[in-house]
């Protein structure tokens, strides 16, 4: 699946394939840090490369440890594939 941009409901799908069930996440936690969204960061690592596969990224080491939150990982992609 190759798309242009990443949505919440996007990054929400990938989460939830990684970790199961997230119905409690919703667009109030963009800016909320994944450990206290319970998220450690082998989850976030997970995510990030469920994104390489999904999307056809790239995501450097560094990029996903500077993923904090939900918010950081869209900007990210976005910023990417707006760059391809």
């Amino acid at each position: 699946m190759s798309s242009t941009t990443m949505t919440f409901d996007d990054l929400k799908a990938i989460m939830s394939r990684c970790t199961g069930e997230i119905e409690d996440l919703t667009q109030d936690h963009l800016g909320t840090d994944f450990t206290e969204i319970g998220f450690d960061s082998l989850a976030v690592l997970e995510i990030a490369s469920q994104i390489q596969r999904e999307y056809g990224l790239q995501i450097p080491d560094e990029a996903i440890e500077d993923m904090k939150s939900p918010q950081d990982v869209i900007d990210y992609v976005n910023t990417s594939l707006a760059a391809v």
